[in-house]
C-alpha cells in the first residue's frame, strides 16, 4: 500500500544525465554543498549544485517573511564540477542590515530563461519556455530553497500567506515572483549539542513503535500546553515508552513538510496533511515540531529529544521519503507547463527528478508526484549527505524508507526497473556508506525499507539485499486472513508456521530479524479497528475524517459485533506479533485498543480523533497491561529472538492432537489449528521449553501437551480466551498457573491463544 497516497498539494487540488562522479565509500558531503561558516568566522560560503544552470544568485534577507532582499549575490561557477559558489564577508552582511541569523534563497537562470541584465523581478524578460525539450524548469521568478539548508523558516502555505499559485510555473503564474513570502533557507551560528549515548542493542531485541510525532503528546495533559505536539513534548514520553518495553521510537516523518496550513481550516481536513510524506527539505526539522521556533531552535530540540530518549535506552528512528518530494508534480494532467518550482526542480529538473522519455513529465511509482531520480548519483549523493546528517549530527539511530523500491530503481528518465545487484543504485550506496549495525549489535545504522511502491517489478518484498531489514506484508496479511477470514480465506497452518519462524522462504541470505512483522501501521487500521470494523468508513465527518483512498483488501472483521471477542481478537494479533522470529513493530496508540472509527487512511486528520489519548477506560488499561506483560515476556525469552533460523532441534510443531506437525497436516487448508514449542536449551533460553497454541476454529479445541522436558511442568502464562480477560492475563515469572505434563488435555476457545511455560 503506497504510504503517501493523495497529499494535497501546494496551490491546487490535486538519457544519461550529466552528474558527478562519486566513488564508494566517499567522504559524506565531500563537496561542501549548502551554506556554512568559513574556518575564520568572518565569512559565509554558499555552495549549490546544478549541471543546467547558467546564472545563480543568492539573495540574503533580514528577515523570513514580507520583506525584500537586503543583498543579492551572484554565484561563481566552477564548470568542472558543476558547483556554484561565493564567500561573503559577515561585515557585508551586517552594512545591509542582516545582523542575526541570515535567511536565503536562490534565483536560477538557464537554457529555458537565459539572464538578462534587463531582468527585473516579476517580469518575462528573458523567458523561452516553461519547460525545453531537455527538461529544463528554470524560473527565476521562484525563489528556491536550498537543498542543503539545515532548517526552513516557513512553509510555502501557513496562516500569513495561503496563495500557493506564487510558486507555479505556466502562463498563469510564471511571472508571479515568490521572493517576498516564499520559504527561506536559513544559516546560524551552529552551536553542537549532545545527543547522549546510543543504544548498540542487536536488532533481533528491539521492539518498535510506530507513530507521529505530533500526535505522540498534542492531546496529553500530562505534558505542558506549551509542549504538546513538539520535539521537547516527546522527550517526556520516553519513561513512558521504556516502562511499556519499547526499544526503539520510529517517528513518521520529521523533515520539514508542508504542514502549517493545518491550522487554516480547524474543524476540517481539506487540504491537509498529517502523516507527513511530502518532504520539502531532506536535512531541515520540521519546525512546526518545535516549541523553539527561532533560528537553530528546531534543530537544537530535536537533539535534545534524541538524548531523551537514548538517556532512556531508546533508539529514535525516522520515516524517511526519498522516492518523491513534496514540491509535486504537474497540476494538471497534460499540462506540460504548471509544476512547482520550489527548489530541486528549479535548480536541475533533471538530476533531481525522474522524467518521462521526452523530459516534459514526471515519471511515476509513488502515486505521489513522481519519482526522486535515485540513480542519477548527485541525487544520490544528496540522500546519503542527508542520511549520515541525521546520523552524526540529530543522533538518529536508524532509518525506515518509504517506498523503497525506488531507491532501487536503475533507470534515469522513462522507465522502472528495479535491482537488488547493480551496485550503482541508490539502495547500494546506502550500504556502502552508511555501516550498518552487526546482528549481534554494535555501532551503525539499522535499515528498515517498505518494499512496494507503484507498477513495474517495484513489488519487492524478500528482494533487498543483505544489509536491510523489510516491512513484513505477508506477515501482516496472512495472519489477519487467518484471525478474520475463516471460511473466506484459504491460509494454511504451513504458511503460518512459515511466518511464525522467521519467513525464511523471504529471507533467505539473511536473518529472521530481517523480517519485520507487521500487523497494522499507520496506512491502514488501528488494532482496535481491525478487529471492530467489517470495511473501511472514511467519508465521515471531522475529527474522524474525511479522508479519500485507503486499502480495500483489509482482511478485518467486526467479530459479529460482539465487544469482549473484539479485545480477544486483538489480544491474539499482538501476542503472535511477540511470539514471532522477527522484528516487531506496533503502532502508537495501539497499546491503548485506540480507534479511528474505521478509518482506514487517515493521512489528512490532524485532529484530535488521531492523536493518542492518555484517559484509557478500565478495558484499554486492561489491554495496555497486556501489552506491556507480552513485551516484558518476550524480552526475557531469547528462544523467540533468535540469531538464525530455527533448526528442527530448536522449534517443534504440533497438531491438536499433540502428534507432530507433518507436511499432510501443514498444506491442508482444512487445518485451522497449530501449536509450537521451542526447546530452549538448544535456544539459550531461561526455560527448558515454551509452548504456544492457537485455534482458528470458533469452537473450542483441546491441544494435547508434549513433553515438557524432564522434571518439568507446564504453567500458563496467558490464555487469551474471554475468562482470562482482566489486568493481570500475562501472568509474571513466578506467578504461573501450574496445568500438567505431557498427555494434559487443554480446551482452548475459539479464535483463542494458550501460552505455557516449562519449569
Amino acid at each position: 500500500m503506497c504510504a503517501a497516497a493523495r497529499l494535497p498539494r501546494i496551490g491546487f487540488t490535486f538519457c544519461c544525465l550529466l552528474c558527478l562522479v562519486r566513488p564508494a565509500a566517499a567522504a559524506i558531503n565531500a563537496f561542501n554543498l549548502g551554506p556554512s561558516y568559513d574556518s575564520t568566522q568572518s565569512n559565509v560560503v554558499f555552495r549549490v549544485y546544478s549541471s543546467r544552470a547558467t546564472r545563480i544568485a543568492v539573495e540574503l534577507y533580514a528577515t523570513p517573511m514580507n520583506s525584500s532582499e537586503a543583498l543579492s549575490v551572484p554565484l561563481n561557477a566552477d564548470a568542472s564540477t558543476n558547483i556554484f559558489s561565493v564567500s561573503i564577508p559577515i561585515a557585508t552582511l551586517q552594512a545591509a542590515g542582516i545582523t542575526g541569523p541570515v535567511y536565503y534563497g536562490y534565483r536560477a537562470w538557464g537554457p529555458n530563461w537565459p539572464y538578462s541584465t534587463s531582468w527585473t523581478k516579476g517580469s518575462s524578460v528573458g523567458f523561452v519556455a516553461d519547460v525545453d525539450a531537455q527538461g529544463n524548469r528554470f524560473n527565476p521568478n521562484k525563489l528556491l530553497m536550498d537543498p542543503y539548508a539545515r532548517e526552513i523558516s516557513q512553509d510555502p502555505i501557513n496562516a500569513t500567506w495561503t496563495d500557493g499559485t506564487v510558486y507555479a510555473s505556466g502562463a498563469n503564474y510564471r511571472n508571479l515572483d515568490s521572493g517576498n513570502m516564499g520559504p527561506k533557507s536559513i544559516l546560524w551560528m551552529p552551536v553542537s549539542r549532545s545527543t547522549g549515548v546510543k543504544p548498540t542493542r542487536a536488532q533481533k531485541d528491539d521492539i518498535i513503535y510506530e507513530v507521529n510525532l505530533r500526535g505522540l503528546t498534542k492531546n496529553d495533559r500530562s505534558v505542558p500546553a506549551a509542549l504538546q505536539g513538539t520535539y521537547a513534548g516527546a522527550a517526556l514520553k520516553a519513561p513512558y515508552l521504556a516502562n511499556l518495553g519499547i526499544t526503539a521510537v520510529e517517528f513518521l516523518p520529521v523533515q520539514e513538510l508542508q504542514n502549517d496550513a493545518n491550522d487554516n481550516t480547524p474543524n476540517s481536513t481539506s487540504g491537509q496533511g498529517y502523516w507527513g510524506y511530502g518532504t520539502l527539505n531532506y536535512f531541515a526539522p520540521d519546525r512546526r515540531y518545535s516549541s523553539n521556533k527561532a533560528a537553530g531552535g528546531p534543530t537544537s530540540e530535536f537533539q535534545g529529544m534524541v538524548k531523551a530518549f537514548h538517556d532512556q535506552g531508546l533508539k529514535v528512528y525516522i520515516d524517511v521519503v526519498y522516492n518523491h518530494t513534496g514540491e509535486g508534480s504537474a497540476w494538471n494532467p497534460g499540462d506540460t507547463t504548471t509544476y512547482n518550482v520550489l527548489s530541486w526542480r528549479g535548480l536541475d529538473n533533471p538530476t533531481y527528478y525522474e522524467l518521462t522519455s521526452d523530459m516534459q513529465y514526471s515519471w511515476d511509482n509513488t502515486g505521489t508526484g513522481g519519482n526522486y531520480n535515485t540513480y542519477n548519483t548527485v541525487a544520490q549523493n544528496l540522500i546519503v549527505d542527508s542520511l549520515a546528517y541525521w546520523r552524526d549530527v540529530m543522533g538518529v539511530d536508524g532509518f525506515r524508507f518509504d517506498l523503497a523500491p525506488v531507491l532501487g530503481n536503475t533507470c534515469a528518465a522513462g522507465c522502472f526497473n528495479f535491482s537488488s545487484s547493480d551496485g550503482n543504485t541508490a539502495m547500494r550506496r546506502i550500504l556502502q556508506e552508511l555501516p550498518q549495525r552487526r546482528a549481534t549489535g554494535g555501532s551503525g545504522v539499522d535499515l528498515y525499507a517498505e518494499p512496494w511502491a507503484l507498477g513495474g517489478n517495484s513489488y519487492q518484498l524478500g528482494g533487498f539485499p543483505a544489509g536491510w531489514s523489510e516491512w513484513n506484508g505477508s506477515y501482516r496479511d496472512l495472519l489477519r486472513q487467518a484471525q478474520n477470514g475463516l471460511n473466506a480465506d484459504s491460509v494454511t497452518a504451513g504458511q503460518l508456521a512459515t511466518r511464525f519462524a522467521g519467513s525464511s522462504d523471504l529471507f533467505q541470505g539473511r536473518q529472521p530479524w530481517n523480517s519485520t512483522n507487521i500487523l497494522v501501521v499507520h496506512d491502514g487500521f488501528t488494532l482496535k479497528d481491525l478487529y471492530s470494523c467489517n470495511g473501511p468508513h472514511n467519508n465521515q465527518p471531522w475529527p474522524y475524517g474525511p479522508s479519500d483512498g485507503g486499502n480495500s483488501a483489509n482482511y478485518s472483521w467486526d467479530q459479529g459485533g460482539a465487544a469482549a471477542d473484539q479485545r480477544a481478537a486483538a489480544r491474539v494479533g499482538f501476542a503472535f506479533l511477540m511470539l514471532s522470529a522477527g522484528t516487531p513493530l506496533m503502532t502508537g496508540g495501539d497499546e491503548y485498543l485506540r480507534s479511528l472509527q474505521c478509518n482506514n487512511n487517515p493521512y489528512n486528520v490532524d485532529s484530535i480523533a488521531n492523536w493518542l489519548s492518555y484517559t484509557p477506560t478500565s478495558d484499554q488499561s486492561n489491554f495496555n497491561a497486556f501489552v506491556s506483560g507480552m513485551i516484558a515476556f518476550r524480552k526475557a525469552h531469547a528462544a523467540l529472538r533468535p540469531l538464525d533460523f530455527y533448526s528442527p532441534s530448536q522449534l517443534a510443531w504440533w497438531t491438536p492432537a499433540g502428534t507432530p506437525a507433518d507436511a499432510g497436516y501443514f498444506e491442508n487448508g482444512n487445518n485451522h489449528a497449530i501449536a509450537y514449542q521451542f526447546n530452549g536449551g538448544a535456544l539459550s533460553d531461561s526455560y527448558p521449553s515454551l509452548y504456544v497454541a492457537y485455534n482458528g476454529w470458533t469452537d473450542n479445541v483441546n491441544f494435547t501437551l508434549p513433553s515438557p522436558g524432564s522434571g518439568a511442568s507446564w504453567y500458563r502464562v496467558v490464555d487469551t480466551c474471554g475468562w482470562a480477560e482482566g489486568p493481570n492475563q500475562v501472568r509474571p515469572p513466578g506467578s504461573e498457573d501450574p496445568i500438567g505434563g505431557q498427555g494434559y488435555v487443554y480446551g482452548v476457545c475459539g479464535r483463542g491463544l494458550l501460552l505455557l511455560i516449562a519449569k
